[in-house]
């Protein structure tokens, strides 16, 4: 299912100010206009002009009259996406049990075991590594569903849910307990029992949802 496509300007425009915003380098409430965007990032206002567009159709960024407000993602918002993704990833895990690829299974192992070695670092320059990966992995469950429309719901929630994905990776404890419950679903994949998968997957994102509640509580 992934497709092998350059990327344009506007596609990276759109992917780098999505993530600026979800990860917090951009305030709730703050106003931006093309001019600061275009000057910050380099580039002519007509790609800051079509992400603005895309962000403002995701409900992330919303027009002021004076420019545009980031909007983001609150707390209740983010609650709300944990139990979205519980239920629909659920049947996600199920439907990828039934047709998940050996090939597909063997890179989401890889993936594990790459997580586990970054994961048992002490230093924080592996964060990037351990964030990158677990986007990785869940990207890999998603495609195994063999499901367009449940890729392309749950990859989208899994982004924009980026801001609390990397604090939640942040502490090494979290980290190897995330590895851990991925390392049970590939298992569960592996063996295409699709009980066992929905229960690695809801306790997986249980998990994420009580490690959230803990930072923001």
């Amino acid at each position: 299912m992934k497709e092998h496509r350059s990327i344009s300007i506007a596609d990276q425009i759109f992917e780098q100010l999505e993530l600026d915003i979800l990860s917090g380098k951009y305030q709730r409430g703050e106003i931006l206009s093309e001019l600061k965007l275009s000057q910050e990032l380099g580039v002519s206002r007509t790609p800051i002009r079509e992400a603005i567009r895309r962000l403002e159709q995701e409900r992330i960024l919303e027009d002021s009259g004076r420019g545009v407000v980031v909007v983001g993602i609150s707390r209740e918002d983010m609650l709300d996406m944990y139990e979205i993704r519980s239920r629909i990833e659920g049947f996600a895990a199920e439907r990828a049990a039934e047709n998940i690829s050996d090939e597909l299974i063997q890179k989401m192992r890889e993936t594990v075991e790459l997580q586990r070695f970054y994961a048992s670092k002490s230093d924080s320059e592996y964060s990037v590594q351990i964030r990158n990966l677990d986007s990785d992995f869940h990207e890999q469950l998603y495609r195994a569903t063999g499901s367009r429309p449940l890729y392309d719901t749950l990859l989208s929630l899994h982004k924009k849910m980026a801001k609390f994905r990397m604090a939640s990776v942040s502490k090494r404890s979290r980290a190897l307990q995330s590895v851990e419950e991925h390392a049970a679903i590939a298992e569960a994949l592996a063996s295409r029992d699709k009980a066992a998968a929905r229960q690695a997957v809801e306790r997986h994102v249980a998990a994420a949802r009580a490690r959230m509640q803990d930072m923001e509580g």
